[in-house]
């Protein structure tokens, strides 16, 4: 055995054995959810994300980003936000114990629950009009949600995720998805085929299109430029078929509601077909508009804008707009799997 083969082996172990601790943490603070029922579990990890969420450097992160989109607000203000989303995200965490119980919503139902749902017209046109279709979302509220109501109320979907960089989460939140939503499939090489495959079998993919994505294109987003996913648009380009919205937002005793938008009216290009960026950038503004709505429910604490990895045409001039440099910087694939 080579010596730099002995090494990675090393390495791999010794990872496994520093993981081991988090694994074991991350599993106690699930089954303590478990035990404490869907709301009283939701005030622990509120307490847990406004505890530690503000100590740690992501919390660095948030103000930044959160200073940037809100240049306007006093100091006071952009900590209570970022007080907020770290609440929300700790609730969203423990919140994972008790998915499949949150989401009771019945629409024969005389009084409501827990969940209730706007815009149910447009998702039962969707699940019944025979055609595929492409439903974006963004990290708000309990964003898991949308992808059980489709499991429950048979929308044959599949979800693309992203699974959390720490292992320990990782291997716990995929058993929660497994048992409690549809058809699912991990971004990553090779993704864009499985996605192309459920479009090409009439079925319907969502994905979170509000996150950073280095081979993405440029988009607008509270008035700087970032990088976002063009898959959506590029199947729809490539599919001609439908795109939806769908947000969730926290309400106040435990309760959350759906709202699933109608179909966007896609930019074209001078030939007719969709304009990939153009409708990256219609997507981008929804979520903008959802998030300006309930920033303390927004994932702030994500590094959204990432200014050294736009394309140099992108790069941010004074005095130039950034939606000219987005259409400077974009290059529309009709492929959809291509630059995925």
């Amino acid at each position: 055995m080579s010596v730099l083969r002995l090494k990675l082996r090393l390495y791999r172990f010794v990872s496994r054995l520093a993981g081991l601790p988090m694994i074991w943490l991350v599993r106690l603070l699930f089954g303590i959810a478990s035990l404490l029922g869907p709301q009283r579990a939701g005030g622990f990890g509120a307490w847990l994300g406004r505890t530690l969420g503000p100590r740690l450097p992501a919390h660095r992160t948030a103000l930044d980003n959160l200073r940037h989109a809100y240049p306007d607000r006093s100091p006071e203000e952009i900590a209570a936000i970022a007080r907020g989303a770290w609440e929300n995200l700790g609730r969203t965490g423990a919140e994972y114990a008790h998915l499949a119980e949150i989401f009771d919503y019945d629409p024969q139902a005389a009084t409501p629950g827990r969940i209730e749902v706007a815009g149910i017209e447009h998702f039962f046109a969707l699940r019944d009009d025979g055609k595929p279709g492409l439903i974006f979302s963004a990290h708000l509220a309990n964003w898991e949600l949308p992808a059980i109501c489709a499991a429950r109320f048979g929308l044959e979907a599949s979800a693309v995720f992203r699974p959390p960089n720490n292992p320990a989460a990782k291997e716990l939140v995929q058993e929660v998805r497994r048992s409690t939503m549809g058809g699912l499939t991990a971004a990553g090489p090779g993704a864009a085929f499985a996605m192309q495959g459920v479009i090409d079998r009439g079925g319907h993919l969502g994905m979170l299109v509000d996150q950073h994505f280095t081979r993405g294109v440029v988009v607008e987003f509270f008035g700087r430029p970032a990088l976002v996913n063009p898959l959506l648009a590029k199947l729809a380009r490539h599919y001609e078929c439908p795109v939806h919205g769908v947000r969730v937002i926290r309400l106040p005793g435990g309760r959350f509601r759906l709202e699933l938008t109608p179909p966007l009216d896609l930019p074209r290009d001078a030939s007719g077909a969709v304009d990939v960026q153009a409708t990256m950038q219609a997507m981008t503004r929804v979520i903008e508009g959802w998030v300006r709505e309930h920033p303390e429910q927004w994932m702030w604490m994500h590094r959204r804008w990432r200014p050294a990895m736009l394309p140099r045409a992108a790069q941010p001039v004074a005095g130039q707009p950034v939606t000219g440099l987005a259409a400077q910087a974009n290059v529309t694939s009709v492929s959809p799997a291509a630059g995925a």
